[in-house]
């Protein structure tokens, strides 16, 4: 699969008839919601797990040296749980372009805290696309993002602000908070090299 998905993403659902569509944000849409909404809410999907696995050629690295930025990786029994975005069709067209860089729209079943459900849509890049970049340790995953930076900046930024939204969400993420320390400590060591 190429690089850039929006051409694929814009023949995978139909809007037509539409009024609103939800979507799921469970990494930097959490927070940075940099296009119109309707409604904004707490949700979780099940059976999905988040994972720093994916290349950003185009926004937390440059295509000589992509960043890392996370995708889900299917578990059976967990959930994720991030934010819920009730949105105009159009507002696609820009999601599209944000998550061009190997991500394709998939359908599943938003949970909300109140017991309610949805059907809604979630950006998610699997290991054919050609920007994976695959497992690694959380210790080499925060090294390399440590050393990458992009258009929209410093890829560290990426994981210390979800780490805050995820706190905000009461949301713990082993695989992130695990990321986020070994940056920390990084960036301890680095200020104590002369």
């Amino acid at each position: 699969m190429p690089h850039d998905t929006q051409s694929m993403n814009q023949t995978r659902q139909s809007f037509t008839g539409l009024d609103s569509v939800w979507v799921f944000g469970y990494g930097s849409l959490i927070f940075k919601a940099d296009f119109p909404f309707i409604e904004r809410r707490p949700a979780r999907i099940d059976h999905w797990q988040r994972r720093f696995w994916q290349g950003s050629h185009d926004h937390r690295g440059t295509p000589d040296a992509p960043g890392r930025v996370l995708t889900l990786v299917e578990v059976l029994g967990s959930s994720c749980k991030g934010m819920a975005y009730r949105v105009h069709p159009d507002v696609f067209a820009h999601l599209d372009h944000r998550e061009k860089n190997g991500y394709l729209r998939f359908e599943a079943p938003f949970h909300f805290d109140d017991g309610s459900e949805v059907n809604g849509l979630v950006y998610i890049a699997s290991d054919d696309n050609a920007a994976w970049l695959g497992p690694a340790s959380e210790w080499d995953i925060a090294q390399h993002i440590a050393a990458s930076e992009g258009p929209s900046g410093p890829n560290d930024e990426y994981v210390l602000r979800l780490a805050h939204a995820l706190r905000e969400l009461d949301e713990v993420d082993a695989h992130v908070f695990a990321i986020e320390s070994h940056l920390q400590q990084l960036k301890l060591a680095n200020a104590q090299t002369p």
